[in-house]
């Protein structure tokens, strides 16, 4: 503590004069501005590493943020401008308290569905259909990429991933090309809806770009799902999955909670588009539709239980007998209790550690740059590949904050390359990060980073269609 200390107040005094007319201090060229880089490059290598040394990638992240706002609040501290400091992590921490409560709702959505054995279903149900696995692979990648514009790409990486691990538990290389392939058209569904990923809500929220505007995409979004999906599938044999079929009891209510999670959904967009409060508003509102749903599950279990228990009396089927006698009461706090809760801790890591990273300075000295020495278009082209570096959430948040006199058709472009450029690697998206947690030691870094080649070329296939056909915006 006192080391961190000394090195804020000895290394920043060349800060303090700077920032006297000004209440944001620039910390770029200051040993705060690099010892904090240093800090989130080595938190960062520790998540990479994650495979190798079984280390949650919860846990380098948390460290590092509380780090790097430690010297940050005593440099503030020393200027006498704590309180800009204060608003800065405070508008941070309502950002991941926004996105926390969000994934909160849709992972207990998808716990509960599971608890109710909908994806057994789904799974038998696919099984039985007779499909090998490049076409299982097709099936799941075609269902993310157009479940993603409605229900966003964390969401529907999650719900497609839990139907691929169920089809391929003892395959981990067909899991890991499928959820590569998962998140891949997540992320690239998301890009031409407003509510496919938050960057998008965040630039139709800005009144940039309207809604129906978005559809100009939708067209660069398939190429770019689809070369990197025809690639990939030449490397999954023809074979039927090693799975032994068998019939799956959903238990009561699995399609009711499906419409609820639907409701959900259609509540969050309402509360955006009527009222224009947060969409996590109309999530947690959704929660409570599942908790209602769930007290009626609780309430009429003895009674259906006592209905099924004489029907499998009646046809001597003592395998529903057994059945019925392991039934448990559902309850939607053991849900929540089942989410993925290092992810979520992850994800508090990194948006405090890249909102740290944006009040000293870095974030705006990359952008200016960017955007007043370069061509746009290539601006925004790099926009991508640095949100698969960086959470492409603050990258576009500092487009926006900076304004630049761009066409529709660029701010179209930024929009693509920022939803689809966290393709690239597992860590650039809030799906592929998720997936990571979900199908740990399965789905990992490196064995998505080996597949990046193909997806780069997907990317730059995907702007070059949109300069094409989207000519006439620039």
């Amino acid at each position: 503590m006192k080391l961190l200390l000394a090195l804020a107040l000895l290394f920043s005094s060349n800060v303090f004069a700077s920032g006297s007319d000004a209440n944001y201090l620039d910390l770029t060229d200051s040993y705060v501005g690099y010892i904090s880089l240093l800090i989130f490059a080595a938190a960062y290598t520790l998540v990479m590493l994650e495979e190798q040394l079984h280390l949650r990638k919860s846990k380098p992240v948390l460290l590092a943020a509380g780090l790097i706002w430690l010297l940050i609040g005593f440099t503030y501290s020393h200027s006498g401008d704590i309180e800009v400091a204060k608003a800065a992590i405070e508008h941070n921490l309502l950002e991941y308290a926004e996105l926390m409560l969000f994934l909160l709702v849709a992972m207990t959505y998808i716990s509960a569905m599971e608890e109710r054995r909908l994806f057994d279903g789904l799974k038998a149900w696919i099984l039985g259909k007779g499909y090998d696995l490049r076409q299982l692979f097709w099936i799941t990648g075609i269902l993310s990429f157009f479940i993603s514009p409605i229900a966003d790409n964390l969401t529907t990486a999650l719900l497609m991933c839990t139907v691929v691990m169920k089809i391929g538990a003892d395959n981990p290389r067909f899991i890991n090309i499928a959820c590569i392939n998962i998140v891949v058209a997540a992320n690239a569904g998301g890009a031409f809806s407003p509510f496919g990923d938050i960057t998008t809500l965040m630039v139709w929220q800005a009144g940039i770009v309207n809604f129906t505007e978005f559809g100009s995409l939708f067209i660069p979004s398939v190429v770019n799902y689809v070369i990197p999906a025809f690639i990939m599938s030449l490397f999954i044999p023809k074979e039927q999955p090693n799975v032994v079929q068998e019939f799956v009891d959903v238990k009561r209510g699995a399609k009711r909670i499906v419409v609820l999670f639907l409701l959900t959904i259609v509540t969050a967009v309402g509360f955006h588009g009527l009222v224009h409060f947060p969409p996590v508003i109309g999530m947690m509102m959704g929660l409570a539709y599942l908790q209602f749903f769930g007290f009626y599950l609780r309430k009429t279990l003895p009674r259906s239980l006592a209905r099924k228990r004489a029907e499998a009396q009646a046809k001597h089927d003592e395998a529903a007998l057994k059945r019925l006698g392991s039934v448990v009461p559902f309850d939607v706090f053991r849900r929540v209790s089942h989410a993925e809760w290092d992810t979520l801790l992850f994800f508090y890591g990194v948006v405090m550690c890249v909102g740290g990273l944006s009040l000293i300075g870095y974030l705006s000295l990359v952008s200016n740059v960017m955007y007043l020495e370069w061509d746009p278009i290539w601006a925004n082209t790099i926009v991508g590949l640095l949100s698969a570096v960086v959470d492409n959430i603050p990258v576009m948040f500092a487009v926006l904050t900076m304004q630049p006199d761009m066409s529709l058709g660029n701010w179209l472009l930024v929009t693509l390359t920022a939803g689809v450029g966290g393709s690239l690697l597992s860590l650039g998206s809030a799906a592929g990060v998720a997936l990571m947690g979900q199908a740990r030691g399965m789905y990992t870094f490196f064995g998505h980073l080996k597949w990046a080649p193909v997806i780069l070329l997907g990317y730059v296939a995907s702007i070059l269609t949109h300069l094409v056909i989207n000519s006439a915006a620039f």
